[in-house]
């Protein structure tokens, strides 16, 4: 049974909704829009597998096909953040596509330190990567057709954790920072509630139609509607 369930934003943009019973991330892809035989970006992977024994990725793996998307056509992993539950599968990725993979710097420098030790706190390895390059605040030219991402540095739930903007289409990709009336936690190593409360303002100016968050607090998954955003950033923002 799959246990992500596709959901097409727009034709450049595909979210893979996690539905098990065990922890994971929801997934995004950016279908061709890179140059070249590995066209795809994939936002947070997620675990191999979680607590409770799910296959987290062979259920992406089979959710993606569903769309055609296949994982050695995968050219750029982009995580939001290095927990676990978001970047655990970055390798499985590589070995089947040879996928580059991109972080902050900040991000980058807690994972090959603090963040360790949350791996060993889960019983997990630490992922083991190279950068090809690291995100920067601001537009990311992804290389076909004029594709770009707004990167937005938004630390508090991790130093290094970004979200991602796609201003015409009016999609925000949150990871951790932001949920359906709730907010990521900081009281990993980390984790900082003065700047996600700072990072949350940040994002609370752009214009969206839909968020996406790194795991559900409604049965849908995504935030819909301008309305519906701004009521929830509204919402959220009471908790500071």
């Amino acid at each position: 049974m799959v246990s992500h369930k596709p959901v097409k934003l727009d034709d450049q943009v595909y979210c893979y909704i996690w539905q098990g019973m065990g922890n994971n991330c929801n997934t995004c892809v950016f279908v061709n829009v890179l140059k070249g035989d590995r066209p795809h970006v994939i936002i947070d992977p997620g675990h191999i597998r979680n607590e409770t024994g799910e296959e987290c990725f062979k259920s992406l793996e089979r959710a993606m096909a569903s769309d055609n998307i296949k994982t050695e056509d995968i050219g750029l992993i982009i995580n939001t953040h290095t927990h676990p539950d978001h970047c655990e599968a970055n390798e499985r990725i590589v070995e089947q596509s040879k996928a580059g993979i991109t972080l902050s710097r900040e991000e980058d420098e807690f994972r090959k330190t603090v963040d360790v030790n949350l791996y060993k706190l889960f019983g997990i390895k630490a992922p083991q990567f190279t950068p090809l390059f690291h995100l920067q605040e601001g537009a990311l030219d992804l290389g076909k057709d004029g594709f770009q991402v707004q990167v937005i540095l938004t630390p508090g739930h991790s130093p290094g954790s970004v979200c991602l903007y796609l201003p015409e289409k009016k999609i925000l990709i949150t990871g951790d920072v932001i949920f359906f009336m709730s907010i990521g936690r900081t009281d990993f190593p980390g984790g900082d509630m003065l700047q996600l409360k700072n990072s949350i303002d940040k994002l609370s100016g752009l214009d969206v139609e839909y968020i996406v968050p790194g795991h559900n607090t409604e049965p849908n998954g995504i935030i819909r509607g301008k309305d519906r955003v701004k009521r929830n950033f509204e919402a959220i923002q009471m908790f500071f």
